[in-house]
């Protein structure tokens, strides 16, 4: 059974030789986002998660809801395993699969091919295992003969299809999504998220960082609302709904 256990976590990321001002006007392109504080030795201090309790168990779907720079991103990198908490404790069982950045992990100067088995080695396949999987993957992607081309010789919406392809293949028990994929032509997107729906519902545990709310609606049964780094509701995915529109955080 897959779980995932947040006690009283924090994430603090000190930012030194920059003052408050400088920094509030920053504040925006960074993904971690949270509250800013004064830290020791003229350090600035980024609280990006602040004092998380949360506990998902199987058949958990959460829909992670919140404004930029309200924390998301750091969450979802917190459970991928990226971030280590500054305070607090995080239990995770369960084998994760991470759909945060679809470029990485891709080798431009290898073909498409040689980075589905880069990629899926990765991934924790065998390359026995990668290989059995190389016609289905290669087929879902449509890119042909591209796939024996160098992938820096692809487009932003081919290297998007070629890294969806390998990371929808495998089956996690807990998948971890930041937004759904939107690049590449209609038909595309649309076979793209029926392959994402069928993911999720064979995942013991979902969590979905997402703008839409329609989505949200239709893929979660429970929300997570943050607020500039803090845990402002977790519950009900319609409760949780409902509150967000009416308050907006």
């Amino acid at each position: 059974m897959a779980a995932i256990n947040l006690d009283s976590v924090s994430i603090e990321f000190p930012i030194y030789n920059m003052d408050a001002r400088s920094l509030k006007k920053r504040l925006i392109s960074f993904s971690t986002g949270g509250t800013l504080l004064k830290g020791a030795h003229e350090s600035i201090i980024v609280k990006a998660l602040d004092n998380i309790n949360i506990k998902l168990e199987n058949n958990d779907s959460v829909g992670l809801i919140g404004s930029n720079g309200a924390g998301k991103s750091t969450l979802l990198r917190l459970l991928a395993g990226i971030y280590e908490p500054t305070q607090g404790r995080i239990g995770v069982k369960g084998k994760i699969s991470t759909i945060l950045d679809m470029s990485l992990g891709l080798n431009p100067e290898a073909t498409g091919y040689e980075n589905i088995i880069m990629r899926g080695i990765l991934l924790g396949y065998t390359k026995k295992q990668i290989l059995a999987k190389l016609d289905e993957i290669a087929e879902f992607t449509e890119l042909g003969g591209y796939l024996s081309a160098p992938v820096r010789t692809y487009s932003t919406g081919m290297m998007v299809r070629l890294a969806f392809g390998v990371v929808t293949s495998i089956e996690p028990e807990i998948l971890l999504l930041d937004e759904i994929v939107g690049a590449g032509d209609a038909s595309f997107i649309e076979k793209a998220r029926a392959r994402l729906t069928n993911l999720i519902k064979n995942s013991n545990i979902v969590v979905l960082s997402s703008h839409s709310l329609d989505i949200i609606e239709q893929l979660c049964n429970k929300v997570i609302i943050l607020q500039k780094g803090q845990l402002k509701f977790f519950g009900d995915c319609k409760e949780g709904l409902e509150k967000y529109k009416s308050h907006m955080y």
